[in-house]
């Protein structure tokens, strides 16, 4: 292993989490009871690793024009269509 390489897995080690440590806080938000607009992700330093739990969301990701184009995107992609129920605006 080159040195370049060995530093590269010394800081994902350090900073990042494995793959299936990465899949716990989107299984945690498909069984847990949390509330419609909750964010989950890792509750750990920088919310980077560590236990899942709910965590803030960025003004982006709470942006509900957004959100609401993003959703007609999909159905138009998909031809899927779901009703979109009015959420409650945080």
């Amino acid at each position: 292993m080159n040195w370049a390489t060995a530093v590269e897995v010394t800081l994902v080690d350090r900073f990042a989490q494995s793959e299936a440590d990465g899949a716990l806080p989107t299984l945690y938000a498909a069984v847990a009871d949390v509330p419609g607009g909750s964010y989950a992700g890792p509750g750990g330093l920088f919310e980077g690793r560590g236990a899942p739990k709910l965590v803030g969301r960025s003004k982006a990701a709470r942006d509900t024009a957004v959100a609401r184009r993003l959703w007609t995107v999909s159905e138009e992609l998909t031809g899927v269509t779901f009703p979109l129920a009015a959420q409650p605006t945080r």
